[in-house]
């Protein structure tokens, strides 16, 4: 009997899933009805005027045209909204007072936080910490949702290997698994499930595709890279960000191998649509279209107009700049002679209708104040996220004689530099709505964290740049006085970022100076790096004890970089980039390939005459106050032909302090039939050990880890041994191999 009871529950349960699957099924089928029978209705009753209007993009700052809105020849706006309430007036305009009441959409550069400024995306790149990440961008989603955002212009997924071109700030650093893992987290915080909930911002990915290895650093330069590095380095986070859903492209400034990105049909139709499927639209870069001019592939706006749209880019981003208005100005008649087809033109532009109503702003067009009023996360929770990911983002780049972390009852600590008592450049470029006054300074994180005990001196010692007029001296004389020296140096916020290309990569002549003759005191020093780039240091780390990289962390920095200095958080971030010991070695980057003549001490071979061949600090490469041991890695096989292959390795904290680690895999294949490189990332996990404590950690490959694309660049996995590293950086590590059929 209770056979037979069970059976009859099994059934009923399956039976009430089928009916619910059926529900949900016809309740999506008919939510798509209504959805295409209103689109398809809005475009049969559009001019071609108010289509282009669709696709056309203007600066919302100082450039609100009413008459322009009324007429339909907007659609979307960039920046300058100047918050929820004004938005709204704006929006009014577009759905109570136009023909058609289709509803604009806001869009703005939210790169690392809205209100609340976390870690520039590079610091933040340094926490390997996906889910800290994908927090963090959630918050900057609401609180820019609460302001009348609904679009934001990321993540960057540029794969960067040059640190002279600034927007390397913006990025995850130059490895594409590491920068694909990041580009996935970023989008998930910014979507949410869907773009239609309330607390959640459409996402773009960009610059598609290889602005970031602009020549020379330098930016919006040619970028001339073969197809085997496009496919294999600098489109896989694109290709992530596609995969997990992101609504919306960037096309990029750059022309890629002699036909600019914004023109390119090899990579705007053949790569993006053909072959990913992908349904969102690409927008330009700021007046990209028009700057298909000066490219000098176009001799003027409708010639640049008809080669940006028939190549795929479906939205002109604020093509009104230098030019003129790019779209608004050309596509009508482009469209009247047909040279671009009206089934074209309703392709685009179905897809920004779509867009908009799966944001829902054709039944909710208003930023609701309230909502945001009673839904928004709290301070304390904002602040602890700030400061987690803040702390998880500092690299530990040198400890000597372990003088960190410091006592909170040093005694008397020197705190000196131009960029110790700023709040203004903590918060890095690209910091939206972020505000100075709602930054912790360093000075005011050590007054926090300091006992009675001790006492804190400050002065600055010098600005940044300028050499004079500047109290070096004084510095020094406090240096004498104290216990131990806190130097705070490094570069001001817009020394990097867009526009923001460098050739000299040291630290300013005036600060070097400065560092140079406090050290002269022979006290302990901390020299605490803020930067949005890597630095060419090699002088600070053959000369001073402890060298803290603190990029620029928003907020919350002041407190994050004081745990670390006195021990209450155990350092743990790793390079997303290397760090080169000067220019002259750039490009310089881990997943290098081979050379015939590796380097050795023979002359000819692969090196220089002046500089060590090596970076000076390597990707993934970061101290910690405890040490690592690693021991026993294991392979569950010495053969893989299907399923996967399962890797092991004993990861023991031998030091006195409890800590995280971030574990990485690398995986070499040794004999192909095209070049590899010498190490490629794979997997890499974030652990938290114990003092004292053995954890044994797991990974899983499968085959298409070890793929490769062959000589007509079609992806197969070949036969042969494949060296598997684990460690702790790039050039650190325990090797066994295995052989994949």
């Amino acid at each position: 009997m209770k056979t037979l009871i069970y059976y009859i529950l099994i059934i009923s349960i399956i039976f009430l899933n089928e009916i619910h699957s059926q529900i949900d099924n016809k309740s999506f089928f008919h939510e798509s009805i209504e959805k295409n029978n209103i689109l398809d209705s809005l475009l049969s009753e559009m001019t071609t005027a108010e289509k282009v209007g669709q696709l056309t993009q203007i600066v919302g700052k100082d450039k609100v045209s009413k008459e322009l809105i009324k007429e339909g020849k907007i659609g979307s706006y960039l920046i300058g909204i100047d918050g929820a309430i004004k938005a709204n007036e704006i929006q009014k305009i577009a759905v109570e007072e136009t023909r058609l009441g289709i509803p604009l959409v806001f869009a703005n550069d939210v790169i690392h936080g809205y209100n609340t400024i976390f870690p520039i995306p590079l610091a933040e790149a340094s926490s390997w910490n996906p889910d800290l990440i994908e927090k963090a961008s959630s918050i900057a989603a609401i609180e820019a949702a609460a302001e009348g955002t609904h679009w934001t212009y990321a993540p960057m997924v540029d794969i960067a290997r040059d640190p002279r071109w600034g927007r390397i700030m913006e990025g995850s650093g130059e490895d594409p698994y590491l920068g694909s893992i990041l580009a996935k987290a970023r989008v998930r915080g910014f979507q949410g499930t869907s773009i239609g909930n309330k607390n959640n911002i459409a996402a773009c990915a960009k610059h598609f595709v290889g602005y970031g290895n602009a020549e020379a650093g330098k930016d919006y330069n040619t970028v001339d890279i073969s197809e085997r590095s496009l496919r294999e380095i600098f489109l896989p986070p694109f290709k992530s960000a596609v995969d997990i859903g992101v609504e919306t492209l960037m096309s990029g400034f750059n022309d890629l191998n002699g036909i600019p990105a914004s023109a390119n049909k090899f990579i705007l139709k053949k790569i993006l649509r053909n072959e990913w499927g992908f349904s969102g639209f690409v927008i330009s870069d700021y007046n990209s279209i028009g700057e298909i001019i000066p490219h000098g592939i176009a001799e003027d706006k409708k010639e640049a107009a008809k080669k940006g749209f028939l190549a795929g880019v479906d939205v002109d981003m604020v093509g009104d700049t230098i030019i003129g208005n790019i779209y608004m100005d050309n596509l009508s008649d482009l469209a009247s002679q047909g040279i671009i087809s009206e089934s074209l033109l309703d392709n685009s532009v179905r897809k920004v209708l779509d867009f908009k109503y799966r944001l829902g702003l054709f039944d909710n067009p208003y930023v609701d104040i309230k909502y945001y009023e009673n839904n928004m996360p709290s301070k304390v929770y904002i602040d602890k996220i700030a400061r987690k990911l803040a702390q998880e983002s500092i690299v530990l780049l040198k400890n000597e004689n372990n003088i960190l972390p410091l006592s909170k009852d040093v005694g008397k600590i020197a705190l000196i530099g131009p960029l110790a008592d700023n709040k203004d450049d903590l918060l890095g470029n690209w910091a939206c709505d972020g505000r100075a006054e709602n930054v912790v300074s360093i000075l005011e994180g050590i007054k926090n964290k300091i006992s009675g005990k001790s006492e804190l001196v400050y002065t600055k010692g010098c600005e940044v740049l300028e050499k004079s007029p500047n109290n070096i001296r004084d510095a020094v004389e406090l240096s004498k006085s104290s216990d131990a020296v806190i130097l705070v140096v490094g570069e001001a916020k817009w020394e990097s970022g867009e526009a923001a290309s460098k050739t000299n990569l040291n630290i300013s002549e005036i600060q070097m100076e400065l560092i140079k003759e406090v050290s002269k005191t022979n006290k302990p020093i901390i020299l605490v790096l803020l930067n949005g780039r890597p630095l060419t240091i090699p002088w600070i780390d053959k000369n001073i004890e402890a060298v803290i990289e603190a990029w620029y962390l928003g907020d919350q920095s002041g407190n994050a970089i004081a745990d670390v200095i006195f021990g209450d958080y155990n350092p743990s971030g790793k390079l997303p980039v290397t760090f080169p010991r000067s220019v002259g070695q750039i490009p310089i980057y881990y997943n290098s390939k081979n050379t015939g003549r590796p380097p050795t001490e023979y002359k000819y071979t692969s090196k220089y005459l002046d500089e060590e061949v090596t970076p000076l600090y390597p990707f993934g490469y970061g101290l910690s106050y405890t040490e690592f041991e690693y021991s026993n890695l294991q392979l569950n096989i010495d053969t893989l032909s299907d399923g996967n292959l399962e890797v092991t390795i004993d990861i023991q904290n031998t030091g006195s302090y409890d800590g995280d680690e971030i574990i990485q895999l690398y995986i070499r294949d040794i004999v192909a039939s095209v070049t590899r490189p010498i190490k490629e990332l794979k997997r890499f996990r974030k652990i938290r050990c114990l003092a004292g404590e053995k954890v044994n950690v797991k990974f899983q490959l499968n085959r298409n880890d070890f793929s490769l694309l062959d000589v007509e660049l079609n992806k197969i996995v070949e036969p042969g041994n494949f060296d598997i590293m684990v460690g702790k950086n790039s050039v650190e590590y325990l090797t066994k191999t295995v052989f994949v059929k």
